[in-house]
């Protein structure tokens, strides 16, 4: 059994605290530096982006997780500390160490993640004072879910406990992202906590398949970032019988679910969105071309300008499906926008026009369900429109 913990956050794991502090690194005198910390090592597992310009937070992280434990994560807004060569890496590494000093723990069970403005070096100075500064507690999810935005208009943060026979034990996370989102990772930074104990590989395996089933099915912009992590702590502390392959079904449910609503909280605040898209794609003959095909309906600028005018031009979507690489029949595919059947066994449908523009004009979310009627096999993706406010929001982004 899986229950939402009512305005939950990654400190509503046990054992588990965090702060935040203004640090001065963005303008605007706002959260940009926190710390989640656990009391003791945790199993750790992370997936990191896929962009070839990686960012020197990754980097390193990348190399603290070779043991597969860590016990804080140090992160900052308002800078990515990418591009800046080799000052980027011995910044990224003195975060680390200033953290490790802090807490009185080994610097190889720090990871450090930053986001933000690419090609600036790190306000070091200000860095050193905030580390100092931060005070932790168990409530510090919520500024810490705060510290990590960016263009981000809210914070992003789930709690579920999970109940399976007679073991109990919570996942909670955090993620930040509202632009450069695309499948194979965003523009974004997750953490994730629980209490559960899980064996190392069982760990990172579920966390592989949970990125794939969320964050890798997101769509805002088509870009991939150069500081992408999402990292998973692991105590033990619930006690549990050990979580593995054979009996961690319950646990890869929770995993994914926690994963899937902080992909879709991106999404519903993605940079200047109007409408939230959910891409159904039914009827394929494999899993791989059902996820394939949701993605690229779902990262389609015909179509996401299509719904930001609240157009039901299914011709868009049609466009879309002859392009994926994914095998279709034009005489077999069925299409509806908002439940409204708009092209069927490969013919238009008669539908009132005016009647779905208005519905889709009144409504926030968008459904769009592709039935390709060759298999079996089915897949979900979710995006956003695109609007002239995104472009506004990232023409200026640097100034």
């Amino acid at each position: 059994m899986i229950n939402y913990i009512k305005s939950g956050t990654i400190t509503s794991v046990p054992g588990f605290s965090a702060g935040a502090v203004k640090s001065g690194i963005k303008t605007q005198k706002k959260l940009d530096l926190g710390l989640l910390y656990c009391d003791t090592p945790c199993i750790a597992a992370a997936v990191l982006t896929t962009n070839q310009i990686k960012a020197a937070p990754v980097i390193v992280s990348k190399k603290h997780l070779a043991s597969r434990t860590a016990q804080a994560i140090i992160v900052n807004s308002g800078c990515a500390n990418a591009c800046v060569a080799e000052q980027g890496l011995a910044d990224a590494q003195e975060m680390v160490e200033l953290t490790a000093a802090k807490l009185k723990i080994n610097v190889e069970d720090i990871l450090v993640a930053s986001t933000g403005l690419i090609g600036m070096p790190l306000p070091m100075d200000k860095i050193r004072n905030g580390i100092e500064a931060i005070s932790l507690d168990c409530q510090g999810g919520h500024k810490l879910a705060r510290a990590i935005m960016t263009t981000d208009t809210k914070p992003k943060e789930v709690a579920v406990e999970v109940s399976h026979q007679k073991d109990k034990y919570i996942i909670a996370g955090i993620s930040k992202g509202a632009g450069m989102i695309h499948p194979h990772m965003a523009t974004m930074l997750c953490f994730i906590a629980t209490n559960a104990l899980v064996k190392p590989e069982f760990l990172q395996q579920s966390l592989d398949i949970a990125v794939s089933n969320s964050f890798n099915l997101i769509d805002v912009d088509g870009d991939t970032s150069t500081n992408d992590s999402v990292f998973l702590l692991a105590s033990g502390s619930a006690n549990n019988k050990i979580l593995d392959n054979e009996n961690g079904e319950e646990f890869q449910k929770a995993l994914n679910e926690t994963c899937i609503y902080l992909a879709k909280s991106m999404v519903k605040d993605a940079e200047g969105a109007t409408k939230f898209i959910e891409v159904i794609v039914e009827g394929a003959v494999t899993q791989s071309s059902a996820r394939q095909i949701a993605r690229d309906i779902t990262s389609s600028n015909l179509v996401k300008t299509a719904m930001f005018g609240n157009d039901p031009n299914w011709g868009r979507i049609m466009a879309v499906l002859g392009m994926t690489g994914a095998k279709v029949i034009e005489s077999k595919i069925d299409i509806s926008i908002n439940n409204v059947c708009v092209f069927k066994q490969g013919h238009p449908v008669s539908f009132d026009n005016e009647a779905l523009r208005a519905n889709m004009s009144s409504n926030a979310d968008v459904f769009l369900e592709v039935k390709l009627n060759m298999g079996i096999e089915r897949a979900v993706a979710w995006g956003s429109d695109l609007s002239e406010a995104y472009v506004r929001i990232n023409s200026a982004y640097s100034t």
